[in-house]
């Protein structure tokens, strides 16, 4: 019998030997007695992407950051995550892109440390995997919900913080990790942290997203905004009437990203992409966030099918989705 069969984790007894007296446990070359293995606990998750329905930024902070106003919503596009607690060994993160970064740098790191340093625990060695779906570099804050992933995880394993709470943690990580706690459809103001909840969309709406090749630096986007001002707001009053009204055709002609003309002037594509899904029956378009997202917004299914199709051609990332509701936390 080897340590692994016992199921708590402790070393199994050994048999006597005839004479009455028990075998000795060999030691391990450097003298030492082997352990017990480590017991491992596995928590799984899954990360929504986030669309803007609006993005209006209202001007510059003292503390540097911008006031923001917006209209989000969750999406079935995600990632999955496997957080694996007590391996005793040094913590990891590793995804299925080669292109995202691992190790201290990636945000799923940055929030698991923040939550074990708020919580004063110790998991005793940390292993996350990513499988992720949600396109980088895209305005879809996918990053910000795989760290909002492990933070609800990890709350669920340890039950350390209330909801408030653990979104002011989140907060430390990232802008739009608040909401990605949040989730479901929300307008958010300030960095993105004060949230108030909305309506969930009308049924029978499908989104078509398309990724074109290339990515926008946010921080040069906020910068080219502060020098050439917003030349574009969204109503956001009148979406969240409309969300509120449940107005399908209100909500897709109130689409507006006060970033897009900008990112358009650089990347004639986007507005190629919207006249794409607006041809094909989108009741509206919109570049998420900073992009590089487009996003149409269907009532046909079949439209939003055939307009998938067509941009199949011209661009390298194309994904269906729908809204998802907010997460069922306590």
């Amino acid at each position: 019998m080897s340590p692994s069969d016992c199921r708590d984790g402790t070393l199994p007894s050994a048999s006597p030997r005839r004479d009455g007296t028990l075998p000795s446990v060999s030691p391990h070359r450097d003298g030492t007695l082997p352990s017990a293995p480590a017991q491992v606990t596995t928590l799984h998750e899954t990360a929504p992407g986030k669309l803007n329905l609006t993005l209006d930024v209202l001007g510059k902070r003292p503390d540097g950051y911008h006031e923001l106003e917006m209209v989000m919503v969750s999406v079935s596009l995600h990632d999955s995550l496997t957080l694996e607690l007590g391996t005793g060994e040094p913590w990891s993160v590793t995804c299925n892109r080669p292109d995202i970064p691992v190790g201290e740098d990636n945000l799923c790191w940055k929030a698991a440390k923040a939550y074990c340093d708020a919580a004063g625990i110790d998991p005793e060695g940390l292993r996350i995997r990513v499988e992720k779906q949600i396109p980088a570099q895209a305005g879809m804050a996918g990053g910000s919900s795989d760290a909002a992933a492990v933070l609800r995880a990890l709350n669920r394993h340890y039950g350390r913080f209330s909801q408030e709470e653990l979104r002011a943690l989140g907060l430390t990580v990232g802008s739009d990790v608040p909401y990605c706690l949040f989730g479901g459809v929300a307008l958010a103001r300030g960095r993105g942290e004060e949230l108030t909840r909305l309506p969930d969309l009308p049924g029978e709406l499908n989104f078509v997203l398309a990724k074109p090749d290339f990515s926008v630096s946010t921080p040069a986007l906020f910068r080219e905004i502060d020098g050439a001002g917003v030349t574009g707001r969204p109503d956001t009053e009148a979406m969240v009437s409309a969300i509120r009204r449940k107005d399908r055709n209100a909500i897709g002609g109130l689409l507006q990203n006060a970033f897009e003309p900008l990112v358009a002037a650089q990347y004639p594509v986007v507005e190629e992409l919207r006249q794409i899904l607006l041809a094909h029956g989108a009741i509206g378009a919109c570049l998420t966030g900073t992009g590089s997202v487009i996003f149409g917004l269907f009532c046909s299914k079949f439209r939003a099918f055939s307009a998938a199709l067509e941009l199949e051609e011209v661009c390298p990332e194309v994904h269906l989705a729908t809204a998802v509701p907010a997460p069922n936390e306590p």
